[in-house]
């Protein structure tokens, strides 16, 4: 053990202070700092210990946000698999009551979504992700006994309001613990259960349509009581095995919580707390960070293309295969949603390696404005089945590539629990605006869905193109700033509160 620790000590810069620490230990101290105040790293880390760090993070922590988010997806998703299942007749909906019923849902998400994000830093993602699991647990189950529109909406609203902190919660969660260059590649492996929940929720939903009855519950009402069961029973095993901070973890020894601490100091400049206290200031600067806004933006653009595929690809299936059964339209959709899990993991993994996320942001959309012109190009079943593959390959990485790009863009753990809870506020105003896309009265062709949401992916390269040129600009800029006159006569703590505003922070693209 002494080996490991002479082997994780590093250097310190020659003008380091009373507040720069010079080896590991005193980075990962309250009140030192890892960086000087231009934000070069003081201290130098053992590669082959980050390594076994990082390895033993992502298999305690990643696989339990991982199944918690399946869940969370799956229970938010179902009520496409109901509808074959003959939701929709059964409560009596007519016209526009179907949209309606999922618009409801999106209005209480959009509303608590920073809110909730703000409640997992105050009370910790420890306590937080499981308690809410339970919720929205208890809120599937009950959508297995309503009996009309209206018990139908109000349980979609309280789903909404239990389900706003769980991405970006999640997200949130992993911040504490991974670098940012290591971050969008460990949220692609519990955001991959987005498209895995399609597929997988189609699959779970055809083998419980199998059953006669699930108590008193038949047909759609077995698939919300099930699914919400499986929910509550994995939110309380999340109590146990989740814990909220690096210092807390029983499983980490004393040397690798100080390396995990020291990890992030090092990548925030000037700051000598991993987790400050709460602080308005700094969450305006994670709201109205220039480059929090335009993500938020195209990742409102892409939620219009991929929460329209996650609740109407079943009714996009019966069209292309009117005549099959209702088991057979849900195996239908499983397919698409896995090779979109492919490539959901494949684009932030390699963003990981090259230490660039923007080039993604430009490369995807080209795989969803291809889909999009097969859908509206062609009528022939089989091509518009092979364009839902295209599309949900671009479309699903977007939500680890966004939450990761303004995570990594802010500095204060504040300013990045509000950055990245305004980023799924503003997706969900996209996945808000999809209910409306696709309407009865446009079936079967959809044209005004599918056009809407070429029309989103081509706005979503243009956006990504410039914001990449601008953060680049803008870095160039502030390596022409004197840092040491920019921060004449302010304190350690007005230095630490200039956050992205600091001159010597410097975007990561």
């Amino acid at each position: 053990m002494a080996t490991e620790k002479a082997a994780l000590d590093g250097l310190a810069d020659e003008k380091g202070g009373d507040t720069k620490a010079g080896n590991i230990i005193d980075a990962a101290e309250h009140g030192q700092a890892a960086t000087d105040q231009y934000g070069r790293v003081l201290i130098e880390f053992d590669r082959a210990a980050e390594r076994r760090l990082r390895l033993k993070i992502d298999l305690c922590i990643v696989p339990t946000v991982a199944l918690l988010y399946l869940f969370c997806f799956i229970d938010r998703a179902n009520i496409g698999n109901a509808k074959l299942a003959g939701f929709e007749t059964d409560l009596g909906l007519k016209g526009n009551d179907y949209n309606t019923v999922l618009s409801i849902f999106y209005i209480s998400y959009i509303i608590f979504e920073i809110p909730c994000n703000i409640a997992c830093k105050w009370m910790g993602p420890g306590w937080f992700l499981p308690a809410t699991t339970v919720l929205f647990g208890v809120c599937s189950l009950g959508t297995a006994f309503v009996q009309d529109i209206h018990a139908a909406s109000g349980v979609r609203f309280l789903l909404g309001i239990f389900e706003a902190g769980m991405l970006p919660g999640i997200a949130y969660y992993l911040s504490r613990w991974y670098r940012r260059s290591e971050l969008a590649f460990r949220l692609a492996l519990y955001i991959v259960m987005a498209p895995l929940a399609g597929a997988f929720g189609g699959l779970l939903a055809s083998a419980i349509l199998t059953l006669d009855h699930f108590g008193s519950l038949r047909t759609w009402r077995m698939i919300f009581a099930i699914e919400g069961i499986i929910t509550i029973g994995l939110g309380l095993i999340a109590f146990v095995t989740l814990t909220d901070r690096p210092e807390t973890a029983r499983w980490l020894t004393q040397e690798e919580k100080d390396l995990a601490i020291a990890r992030l100091k090092a990548e925030r400049v000037s700051t000598t707390e991993v987790l400050d206290k709460m602080d308005r200031n700094k969450m305006m600067l994670g709201i109205f960070n220039p480059v929090t806004l335009s993500t938020s933006f195209i990742f409102l653009l892409n939620n219009i293309t991929v929460q329209g595929l996650a609740f109407f690809a079943p009714t996009i299936v019966r069209t292309i295969y009117p005549n099959d059964s209702v088991v057979s339209q849900q195996l239908h959709t499983v397919p698409p949603y896995v090779v979109g899990a492919f490539f959901t993991v494949l684009f932030p993994f390699l963003s990981w390696r090259w230490d660039n996320r923007m080039v993604f942001f430009v490369v995807a959309p080209p795989l969803m404005v291809i889909g999009y012109i097969m859908f509206l190009a062609s009528t022939e079943p089989m091509v518009r089945y092979g364009a839902t593959f295209l599309i949900a390959s671009g479309a699903f990485a977007f939500g680890a590539l966004c939450n990761a790009h303004v995570s990594n863009n802010v500095v204060s753990d504040t300013a990045r629990s509000s950055a990245i809870g305004t980023t799924v506020m503003f997706g969900n105003l996209g996945g808000l605006v999809s209910t409306w896309s696709f309407l009865p009265f446009d079936a079967p062709n959809y044209h005004i869905g599918n056009g809407l949401n070429l029309a989103t992916s081509s706005l979503i390269i243009i956006l990504g193109a410039c914001l990449w040129m601008w953060m680049r600009w803008d870095n160039n800029r502030r390596e022409k700033v004197d840092v040491d006159e920019a921060l004449r006569g302010m304190s350690q703590q007005q230095i630490q509160d200039l956050d992205w505003r600091n001159p010597a922070f410097r975007w990561r693209t």
